[in-house]
């Protein structure tokens, strides 16, 4: 990585590290990933409602997918595309 991306990507981190600290939150997604390929990840909802976990969930997914599309040669179809299959290999069980 070059030192402009790591630059970035440090940002990033923090911004996100700041914005955990919100008192306002009702959602929060965050993954993680390693240099080993290792994961971790972390879903939580201010809602016990299906109707609006689904909803928050989908809007979380949608704004993942355009970032990725933004950020790579892909189609938000494509990116939606991948992580399904990734979400398959990671046993999904519905």
């Amino acid at each position: 990585m070059s030192e402009s991306e790591t630059t970035q990507f440090e940002e990033v981190r923090e911004q996100a590290a700041e914005a955990l600290e919100r008192e306002d939150l009702t959602s929060i997604y965050l993954g993680v990933l390693d240099e080993g390929g290792e994961n971790e990840f972390f879903f939580g909802n201010d809602t016990d409602d299906p109707r609006e976990l689904q909803q928050t969930a989908a809007t979380q997914l949608g704004m993942l997918c355009r970032v990725l599309a933004n950020q790579s040669d892909l189609s938000v179809q494509q990116v939606a595309d991948l992580a399904v299959r990734r979400a398959n290999e990671l046993g999904v069980e519905h």
